[in-house]
């Protein structure tokens, strides 16, 4: 087999609020020196792929100048492979992307080229670590047209997911997107091995029908099932998570902060790669509390200041008398003396001043204060749980000295002033 692998790292993902507001999912920063991109880029190098193609639509510079040549994954490759981004376009007649299979659809003139006979088609915002091979295997083993990989999930977050139903040899017999009462457990995890010329064939019949909504999960899949084509189930067994909400790119970090990691970012033989920058070592000074928790290069924790379950990109700095808990703090945040942060995300860049108030612990619910890239928050200010401060936000912006929940702070300056 000849095997292209495909990540479609496009989306806009809203759920993720402030976070995407200026870049696309797959660049959002994931456990401190990573971006979500990493990932799925890394499980592919480390299963020996190297012919590695990106589809990016929303914002896509960050991602552009994160992947660079692709050095950091050993994708700098002229003639075996490498990494290309297929990067915006609309061709003649043709609209932007409509949905998964549209994206694929468009460049697929790019995509089909070369010597290659099978497609991995890849999601750019998940969090896992996946050897690829043994999918493969499978594939071939069972002389599948499709392979799907599926997880079991919860019942009760069943709901959620494309939802599959198999035989007793794998096979897909059925194929259901977010169904309300599920049949199973088994989701499709965004995960798919294709045979270059049903994919073609099934891409092309998608593309005349005026009704469909182009994407693989609602659409494709489901139609191949239905007219009996080779599509089965390879079933993954370890850790897996859509990071495109708020909630679970929080308890993607958290987990893993336990112990033992729910994932295991320390594996010698699956080394998760990236762009990183130079910067000096942490600094914990005298009478810091560091406690599960990861710290990244360049950032300093003053004397007295607690930092507990929480992650810290690099550079990011903590002065004395300060308590940061349960949160995700981003590159370059400087967070001034005893202000307390608690269950709450802080983008890059930003300027936290003296005796804030920002998030709270709350008993049974999962909210979360938000503070945009770029932007200040002024001495003594409260934000709750559920508060946002959007990006680019100065101290003028904010209509009182409290934020609070559901309240959305945004910018009331001009682009051509920020």
């Amino acid at each position: 087999m000849k095997i292209r692998s495909l990540i479609l790292a496009g989306g806009e993902g809203t759920r993720l609020s402030i976070l995407t507001a200026k870049r696309t999912k797959p660049a959002v920063p994931f456990a401190g020196k990573y971006r979500i991109i990493d990932f799925p880029l890394s499980n592919c190098v480390n299963s020996r792929i190297f012919d590695v193609m990106l589809v990016a639509q929303y914002r896509p510079h960050s991602l552009i100048e994160h992947i660079g040549a692709g050095g950091p994954w050993d994708l700098n490759r002229d003639f075996t492979g490498g990494v290309r981004i297929l990067t915006p376009y609309r061709a003649r007649g043709s609209t932007w992307f409509v949905g998964t299979a549209d994206a694929v659809q468009q460049n697929f003139t790019f995509i089909k080229r070369g010597n290659i006979d099978t497609i991995l088609i890849l999601s750019g915002d998940h969090i896992y670590a996946m050897d690829y091979n043994p999918m493969i295997e499978f594939h071939q083993k069972n002389q599948a047209e499709v392979t799907v990989a599926v997880i079991n999930v919860p019942i009760e977050e069943a709901s959620r997911f494309g939802i599959v139903g198999i035989d007793e040899n794998h096979r897909i017999t059925s194929f259901v997107e977010k169904p309300e009462n599920p049949p199973s457990t088994l989701a499709n995890m965004g995960i798919y091995l294709f045979n270059l010329d049903i994919l073609n064939e099934a891409l092309w019949e998608d593309h005349l029908m005026q009704d469909s909504q182009h994407d693989f999960g609602k659409n494709i899949l489901p139609r191949l099932v239905e007219t009996g084509r080779r599509v089965f189930a390879y079933q993954y067994e370890g850790y897996w998570m859509d990071v495109g909400t708020v909630q679970s790119y929080w308890q993607a970090h958290m987990d893993l902060l336990c112990d033992p990691p729910a994932f295991n970012l320390y594996r010698p033989d699956w080394i998760i790669h990236t762009r990183t920058e130079e910067r000096p070592p942490a600094l914990l000074q005298k009478g810091s509390t560091v406690e599960d928790s990861l710290i990244c290069h360049g950032c300093l924790i003053e004397e007295g200041a607690s930092v507990i379950r929480s992650v810290l990109s690099p550079g990011v700095v903590i002065r004395s008398g300060c308590h940061v808990e349960d949160s995700i703090i981003l590159t370059n945040t400087v967070v001034d003396q005893n202000t307390r942060i608690q269950r709450s995300i802080l983008d890059k860049r930003i300027q936290v001043g003296k005796n804030c108030q920002i998030g709270e612990l709350l008993d049974g619910r999962l909210e979360f204060a938000m503070i945009g890239r770029n932007s200040i928050v002024p001495d003594g200010t409260i934000v709750h749980a559920g508060g946002t401060v959007g990006t680019d936000v100065v101290s003028s912006d904010y209509p009182g000295n409290e934020v609070k929940p559901g309240e959305y702070v945004q910018t009331r300056r001009l682009p051509n002033e920020i």
